[in-house]
């Protein structure tokens, strides 16, 4: 009797853990169907805003680009919104500067057999190195006067990209400390309202990460434009024309960029006052040079 009571109550007591134990995996299973359901759900969500997101981008720019059209430097009109900032016919037409250029300041050469131009070889300048983008001709010549004279500042974005796909290797192997654009004078500064070539610097040092130097030197002698001036006149217009703004400074590598680069005598006479306080190594970067 006492056996058969016992064997009763395990039994039942096998059956009621049995049942307890189903019930729990039948409540976990609906628990965890329940999680991912709601994972699914949440991923769901958050791919839909991401596909919103992205479709009010992109509706945003192009309602940007109709209401203020990203004008090509090359011809100024309103570029295509899948060709970029420059237009494709346009881009096709650009005069790079590329081999043979000068080892010095990156002006083109006539010859592959010449290393020097002739600006180099009967002058020495104050910087290491210099390059140009581009050359100062024709449409490029009539592109850099807008972006001077007729307020195409977001041009500067465009020519910078240029900078980064031809001139990037020369930029980084500079490993300079920051970026320096030749200041305007204040006169001139308040007539056009900003300063080209700190457009420029700002643009290329967002792209290579590179500290951009506004305040570092002041043009203290608003000179005559140096196109106006040959050889000799150029380097006396620029005497004590720029003033170095701080008492110490650490920087040891710089680049400085201009739009324009001919003789040199801008980058030289800025590159004297900043080797007298103590920068070791200077290059120059521009946008377009002269033969």
């Amino acid at each position: 009797m006492r056996k058969t009571v016992s064997t009763e109550y395990r039994s039942t007591e096998n059956r009621s853990t049995e049942n307890r134990s189903t019930e729990n995996r039948s409540t976990e299973n609906r628990s965890t169907k329940t999680r991912s359901t709601e994972i699914r759900s949440g991923g769901c969500i958050k791919k839909q805003r991401t596909a919103v997101y992205r479709l009010a981008a992109e509706l945003s720019e192009r309602l940007l680009r109709l209401l203020f059209p990203v004008r090509c430097p090359v011809c100024d009109r309103p570029v295509p919104r899948r060709e970029g900032l420059i237009c494709e016919a346009c881009y096709r037409r650009l005069p790079f500067v590329r081999e043979p250029y000068c080892m010095k300041c990156g002006k083109p050469l006539t010859r592959s057999e010449e290393e020097y131009c002739r600006d180099c070889m009967s002058a020495a300048h104050a910087f290491e190195k210099g390059r140009a983008i581009l050359h100062y001709e024709g449409e490029i010549r009539k592109s850099i006067y807008r972006f001077k004279y007729a307020g195409r500042r977001e041009y500067a974005r465009a020519y910078a990209l240029l900078a980064k796909e031809h001139l990037a290797e020369f930029i980084r192997a500079t490993d300079a400390q920051a970026i320096v654009p030749v200041p305007l004078h204040t006169k001139r500064y308040r007539k056009r309202g900003y300063n080209q070539a700190e457009l420029l610097a700002g643009e290329i040092g967002r792209i290579f990460s590179i500290p951009v130097e506004t305040h570092l030197v002041k043009r203290v002698r608003n000179t005559v434009p140096q196109k106006q001036l040959d050889l000799a006149g150029r380097q006396n217009n620029l005497k004590r024309a720029f003033k170095i703004c701080r008492n110490d400074v650490k920087l040891k590598t710089i680049i400085i960029v201009d739009d324009i680069y001919t003789t040199g005598s801008t980058v030289d006479a800025l590159s004297r006052e900043l080797r007298q306080h103590g920068v070791e190594r200077i290059y120059v970067l521009a946008l377009a040079c002269g033969k």
